[in-house]
């Protein structure tokens, strides 16, 4: 009685959403089968993630060998680009992972229930009753006894049957050639075929946008006629919109691979693809004397690699082509993703306005702030990997209406999240301090470096625990909520940015980007703390 008790209160205090953040917190490091689930995904899309950052980083590497305005125009253009393909193909990207997942959840449920029909209507046979019909043939005397145990074996095993999520007997499962069959099968995926024709135009638009208006938004960055920026980062800029396409295609397939739980196919393309632009980079930039341009020509090129890549192996597992266009859903991609898209927009004009600032202090405090800001995204970036596993977990677990798993999954990358950034704060914060020179040799550059060093490496716990919350909004379907309170704390910390950067200039900088990750965090908090939206049965409450 008394043990009853103790776990009736342990399930009372779970009950409270807010303190389900800290529930089998010792577990954060358990290899159970959702560990592995979470680190099986989370591990090669975090390293598929921080591969393409390492290869801007590499970039800046070799173009801060070229001099200080060279590497500060080409800060500036990442950031435009970046920018850009956050705005037009990130919110494509994020809604594709949900949608997959849950179209993929719902058909494996369909088809094993299907399963289940077909083998209750099936005859159950097995040698037990084989050797009791014989049996009964040459003893009639316990005959009746003989039917009797029969037919508790028959229903015994029916039972098993419907209890064991059909794993069915050797005499009802299908011949080796049909389930050769069926694994070779594509799967009919309608998000898949959406996600690829949306991605395919935003890539066009987004080329025609960079090329045509180029000049225009580098005066906004605070690059203007006059400034010795303009011509390298007009044309690297130019140039790195080429590949638009090819980066929209290569994260919308990323996107889908997320669904299928399957990270470790674009970590593959991934690999290959900036490995070929580690190896082109002083080829084209110092071999062929092509500067900021053979920079841009080796990341694009790169970026058609990993497109061609996901497509081949992507075209062996979905029918990409659907029947009718009516199955293709563009209006529910076109509802969800506005709502990401005011999103993005509100994340993209915060640090889109802090590279501006930087930019009006001169090139010197520019390139300084785009080596800060490459090493801040790219180590935070790591925690996406989490925040990827978070999703896709979740996705299937709200379209399976397993919500123990998923309330277990949350808390579990979140834990692992926040584990994760104490650890990158330390080596963010070292690697900094004693390796900032492989990015310049100015000494000026470098000493405005290390003024923002502590920001860089102490809001990493901040940061990767915001990125987390990002992946299981998404993974919870929780679209309108992530979109409301990010175009909140954008307004908040814009009035931070513009009042810190005329008071402290750099370092109000990096104090108003603190800020921003805070608020991101505590909304994120909010959300799943007072158990509202998708978490309302954390309070007991029906979820629709």
């Amino acid at each position: 009685m008394a043990e009853e008790t103790a776990q009736i209160e342990r399930e009372r205090k779970w009950k409270m959403p807010l303190f389900v953040f800290f529930k089998n917190v010792r577990n954060v490091f358990k290899l159970d089968d959702l560990g592995l689930e979470i680190l099986s995904i989370a591990f090669p899309a975090a390293l598929a993630l921080a591969a393409d950052p390492i290869a801007s980083l590499i970039d800046t590497a070799f173009i801060g060998h070229l001099g200080p305005v060279e590497i500060a125009a080409v800060g500036v253009s990442i950031a435009i680009f970046n920018q850009v393909s956050k705005v037009a193909i990130f919110p494509l990207v994020n809604i594709t992972t949900s949608f997959v997942a849950e179209e993929d959840t719902v058909k494996r449920i369909t088809t094993e229930s299907q399963k289940c029909d077909d083998i209750e209507k099936c005859p159950v046979k097995n040698n037990n009753e084989t050797n009791k019909e014989t049996t009964n043939e040459d003893s009639q005397l316990d005959s009746s006894e003989s039917e009797k145990e029969s037919e508790g074996k028959k229903l015994e095993q029916e039972d098993d049957l419907k209890t064991s999520k059909c794993k069915s007997s050797p005499n009802v499962i299908s011949s080796p050639e049909k389930e050769g069959k069926l694994k070779d099968e594509r799967r009919h995926i309608p998000s898949a075929s959406t996600a690829l024709a949306v991605g395919a135009v935003l890539g066009l638009l987004q080329t025609i946008f960079l090329i045509s208006l180029a000049k225009p938004i580098l005066g906004f960055m605070g690059v203007t006629s006059g400034s010795p920026m303009l011509v390298p980062a007009r044309k690297y800029l130019t140039l790195r919109a080429f590949g638009s396409p090819a980066v929209a295609l290569s994260l919308a397939m990323q996107g889908i691979f997320r669904g299928f739980k399957d990270t470790k196919t674009p970590l593959y393309a991934t690999v290959i693809g900036d490995t070929a632009n580690i190896i082109l980079d002083p080829i084209f930039i110092f071999a062929c004397h092509l500067g900021v341009s053979g920079a841009a020509i080796a990341h694009v090129l790169s970026q058609y690699l990993i497109s061609i890549i996901l497509l081949c192996k992507l075209m062996k597992q979905v029918d990409l082509l659907p029947p009718t266009t009516k199955q293709m859903q563009f209006s529910k991609f076109l509802k969800s993703g506005l709502l990401i898209l005011a999103r993005v927009l509100a994340a993209t004009i915060c640090v889109t306005l802090a590279a501006s600032k930087a930019a009006r202090l001169g090139s010197t405090p520019m390139a300084a702030f785009q080596i800060c800001l490459q090493v801040w995204l790219t180590s935070s970036l790591l925690a996406d990997g989490l925040a990827v596993a978070g999703q896709a977990i979740l996705a299937c677990s709200f379209a399976e209406k397993d919500y123990a798993k998923a309330t277990a999954a949350a808390t579990r990358v979140l834990q692992m999240g926040f584990v994760l950034g104490v650890g990158l704060a330390l080596v963010v914060g070292l690697g900094l301090q004693f390796g900032s020179g492989i990015f310049s040799k100015d000494k000026h550059v470098l000493h405005i470096v290390s003024i923002g060093i502590p920001f860089v490496a102490g809001t990493q716990p901040i940061n990767s625990v915001a990125f987390v919350f990002d992946g299981i909004n998404y993974g919870s379907f929780d679209f309108a909520y992530s979109a409301y309170s990010m175009v909140m704390v954008a307004a908040v910390s814009i009035g931070c940015l513009f009042a810190l950067f005329k008071f402290y200039g750099f370092i109000g900088i990096w104090i108003a980007l603190s800020i921003y990750m805070a608020l991101r965090t505590f909304a994120g908090i909010w959300r799943v703390g007072t158990g509202t939206g998708p978490w309302r049965y954390l309070r007991g409450k029906t979820v629709s």
